[in-house]
């Protein structure tokens, strides 16, 4: 199902100064079925509070189902993904460490993918649940 051509380094480097930078997230496993990444809970992702911020959880989400996206393509020369839609449902939080996102296929059309990334906790419990919608499009 994904181009597992890629490696992680590769992946990484199209992350350098852009959002993923920014939050320090690192994409650490690309099998053929699923993508994970993980992202530091530190003054970077956290809320006034102490606490991660959902809008992090949900940078990392969006950034993570865009790669998978892309991963996915016959051919990216050809077409690009972009998003159309992302939720997010925050169950528990955290205030150090890493949380690890992993992101899978729920659907891969011609024209529309969804994709389902669940983050978890260093211990392994659920932090937040998400699903995003993208747009395969033609490069012109």
């Amino acid at each position: 199902m994904f181009n597992t051509s890629y490696s992680l380094e590769q992946l990484n480097a199209m992350g350098q100064n852009n959002m993923l930078d920014h939050l320090g997230i690192e994409f650490v496993e690309l099998t053929s079925d699923y993508l994970v990444a993980k992202m530091p809970v530190d003054h970077r992702t956290k809320q006034p509070m102490g606490l991660l911020h959902g809008g992090a959880s949900v940078v990392l989400a969006e950034s993570m189902g865009s790669i998978a996206s892309f991963l996915s393509l016959p051919d990216p020369t050809k077409q690009t993904a972009v998003g159309v839609e992302i939720n997010a449902n925050h169950l528990k939080s955290a205030k150090s460490g890493f949380v690890y996102g992993k992101c899978k296929p729920i659907k891969i059309g011609r024209n529309i993918q969804v994709w389902e990334t669940q983050i978890t906790n260093e211990a392994g419990d659920l932090i937040c649940v998400s699903r995003l919608t993208t747009m395969v499009i033609d490069i012109k």
